[in-house]
């Protein structure tokens, strides 16, 4: 196995974890009933749910924390974190959010103002956006490559747009019903994959084509500019910091959780080139986030955020942060534990279908992965399968459409847990792969029937199927 170098850091500080007997483990369980969402942290050994917001800070950003100046209208940090977005990105008009969804709810909600039924195509829209999609009254419409469902196949930019399904649907789609393309960097519904640069610009082309903008969910750009530089021909000697600026000239805006990427643990964004569209969401922040210019937080996260879209530039930190993603997966091939490959760059996806083919797929065998996880060994892990994406009866808890794919998706905080912390995890699901046929289902017993289904897991609750 081949070992990445060591973190390209020091520890400074440690925040102490116990692992709760299994006893204990089993009543955290029976009482969150059956969801991963409702166990206390402090249950929880090793917290591998989302890499959002999940990320240590460096010393430089504690330091500019201390710097934060809190006055309501105009202060510095706001001007510190706009010098970054020309500079990072290129793009001249940006409001700051509390987090990704904020900046979605606010560009979705003046997006679809007019009227229900607009069709936003992307390569795989993520859950909140889809969900902010939806909840506006547009249609999502994905459109990543076949690939994508192939949990073998090592194409190298599985994430990618595919461009004949794109051409079709513009061509047959009226113009005014489709306000926006989106492209999400990486692909994470799809498994974390990256997208190239050459699909960027392919899109961005055919976007232009047919008059429709370019927007990117840009919360994992950094990760993907990574990929660019590693894998795509030509892409290899340059800086990511300058394929970063050319994969955004192609775009007419984004849409960003300055959790991932911003190595921050609060904080978003949204920019565009549209000074009118700005001006309007001026408007609209003011009366549900506060002034434009710090969007729902304190100025000290502003500068938090400024300083981490800098720091995640850094590419020795980003050769260890892909390496250690890309090892983990290796352990769990060793252990005959299944994952979609190639690896992504924040997080390896398990492949919860193939591992429990003996669940079928409306008793949630992903569910049943990630509850397992914890019993066996204290760690958390999100669903991403059919309890995420299926239809549920309402009055029954059964499922009636599932999900293309049953996931269990393994995101690895930023800067947080060790290669032994992540030996341990692959561990236990090792065991788990061994005893695997001893694992039973679940359904349904309660979900929340008024937000789209795409985050109806996160107030939902279960039962073991016996």
């Amino acid at each position: 196995m081949r070992k990445p170098l060591p973190e390209p850091w020091r520890v400074k500080v440690i925040e102490k974890v116990e692992l709760l007997s299994r006893e204990e483990r089993e009543r955290v369980l029976a009482e969150a009933g059956y969801s991963i969402f409702a166990i206390p942290s402090e249950a929880i050994f090793i917290d591998l749910l989302t890499d959002s917001g999940t990320s240590a800070m460096s010393d430089w950003q504690w330091a500019g924390i201390m710097q934060g100046d809190e006055a309501y209208a105009a202060a510095r940090n706001f001007f510190h974190l706009k010098e970054v977005v020309e500079e990072v990105f290129g793009f001249p008009y940006f409001l700051p959010a509390h987090q990704g969804r904020a900046a979605e709810s606010l560009f979705f909600s003046w997006l679809l103002r007019d009227g229900k039924g607009k069709m936003i195509p992307s390569n795989t829209h993520f859950d909140t956006a889809r969900a902010n999609i939806e909840v506006n009254g547009g249609i999502c419409v994905d459109m990543v490559v076949d690939d994508i469902r192939n949990p073998h196949s090592e194409l190298p930019f599985k994430g990618n747009m595919d461009l004949v399904k794109l051409r079709r649907f513009l061509e047959t789609t009226p113009r005014e019903d489709v306000p926006i393309c989106m492209l999400t960097l990486t692909n994470n519904a799809g498994g974390g994959q990256p997208v190239s640069l050459a699909n960027v610009k392919a899109t961005s082309e055919l976007c232009r084509e047919f008059g429709v903008p370019l927007y990117i969910d840009a919360c994992r750009f950094a990760e993907n500019a990574w990929f660019i530089k590693q894998r795509e021909e030509g892409q290899g000697q340059r800086s990511v910091a300058e394929i970063v600026r050319e994969v955004f000239s192609h775009a007419e805006g984004f849409t960003m959780s300055a959790k991932k990427d911003g190595l921050v643990n609060i904080g978003g964004l949204f920019c565009t080139r549209d000074q009118d569209m700005i001006n309007h969401l001026k408007e609209r922040i003011l009366v549900a986030e506060g002034f434009p210019t710090y969007g729902g937080l304190a100025s000290r996260d502003l500068e938090a955020m400024a300083r981490g879209l800098r720091e995640v530039l850094d590419e020795r930190y980003l050769a260890f942060r892909t390496g250690q993603v890309a090892l983990f997966g290796e352990m769990l091939t060793e252990r005959r534990v299944p994952i979609l490959k190639p690896t992504g760059g924040h997080a390896v996806y398990l492949n919860a279908g193939g591992l429990l083919s003996h669940i079928p797929p409306h008793h949630l065998p992903g569910h049943s992965l990630i509850v397992e996880l914890y019993r066996e060994g204290g760690v958390r892990a999100a669903e991403l399968g059919s309890a995420m994406q299926g239809n549920v009866n309402p009055d029954t808890g059964e499922m009636e459409t599932l999900a293309a794919i049953e996931l269990v998706r393994i995101a690895i905080p930023r800067r947080v847990y060790t290669n032994d912390h992540l030996e341990y995890v692959a561990d236990v699901l090792g065991e788990i792969a061994q005893r695997k046929e001893e694992l039973k289902g679940y359904r349904f017993t309660k979900h929340a029937r008024t937000i789209p289904k795409s985050m109806r897991h996160f107030l939902a609750q279960f039962e073991e199927i016996r």
